[in-house]
């Protein structure tokens, strides 16, 4: 099932809540704002969330499994990789990335590689609470940009640390979760 926002002619926007669906389980709920209806799930069964987690559609089909990279014991860079569906417990076997984020140690930014030779430049700022995503080529427009959500009553000023909004921008065709795959990467990166 495929989420591009590639035929509108507006932005679409989402609301990103991290607060998992599971009872005590981390990760994310991600919904619609013009219905509110729930767009995303993304949720990590037990792991850490640092380590693996999973974007699943309204209906829990896994769309992209994200796993940190255990390649090197001491390096300066951090890896996560992005498969397509389900990445089972193994070693993923015969199993290609469609995603391959790096980031250096420390650094508010990181790169990603697609499998189709895409690349795109996450940058975020965890004092500010915002993540923009540019494609390589043109890092001047952002393809998404997340911030955190405000409300316009005096009393929804600011909903909290746990609430964002994921815009993603209709000239991207970018895929909506492949966006949210990436906000999962840089999030856990931060």
């Amino acid at each position: 099932m495929a989420f591009c926002n590639c035929n509108t002619s507006s932005p679409a926007h989402l609301t990103v809540w991290r607060q998992s669906l599971l009872f005590n389980g981390n990760g994310y709920t991600v919904y619609d704002n013009l219905n509110g209806s729930l767009v995303f799930r993304v949720d990590n069964y037990a792991c850490d969330k640092k380590q693996k987690m999973f974007l699943m559609d309204s209906s829990g089909h896994v769309l992209f499994t994200v796993c940190r990279c255990h390649e090197k014991k001491l390096s300066i860079l951090e890896s996560w990789k992005a498969y397509k569906g389900e990445k089972d417990g193994g070693s993923g076997g015969d199993q290609k990335p469609f995603m391959v984020a790096t980031k250096a140690f420390r650094s508010p930014s990181c790169s990603i590689t697609v499998v189709t030779g895409a690349k795109y430049q996450i940058k975020w700022s965890c004092k500010e609470g915002w993540s923009k995503i540019f494609p390589e080529a043109a890092a001047t427009l952002p393809v998404a940009q997340v911030s955190r959500k405000c409300g316009t009553a005096p009393e929804f000023s600011s909903f909290g640390k746990d609430v964002f909004t994921l815009i993603v921008h209709p000239s991207s065709r970018v895929d909506q979760a492949m966006v949210m795959a990436m906000v999962m990467i840089s999030d856990a990166m931060k």
